[in-house]
């Protein structure tokens, strides 16, 4: 099954289609491609799907959408910590 999972913005580098950023997922960080979202910014937080950030939330549904993840046990596949 793939998911969307939200990520928290902790680094931006690059311009337009190269645009890509260190997303936090609950402490797994991943390199993220941020092209779609030229908006967001540093603390903002994203909806990731396949290495795609697709969308801002706000923080409040960030954190509730991580915590049924956890729930579930769909976090590991993100794989470990980096």
């Amino acid at each position: 099954m793939c998911l969307a999972v939200p990520g928290k913005i902790l680094s931006i580098t690059g311009e337009d289609v190269l645009r890509s950023g260190s997303v936090s997922f609950g402490g797994i960080n991943k390199q993220v491609n941020l092209a779609y979202v030229p908006e967001a910014k540093v603390g903002d937080y994203v909806i990731v799907h396949v290495g795609f950030a697709i969308s801002i939330v706000d923080e409040a549904e960030a954190k509730q959408t991580f915590e049924y993840l956890k729930q579930m046990g769909d976090l590991e596949e993100l794989g470990p910590a980096s």
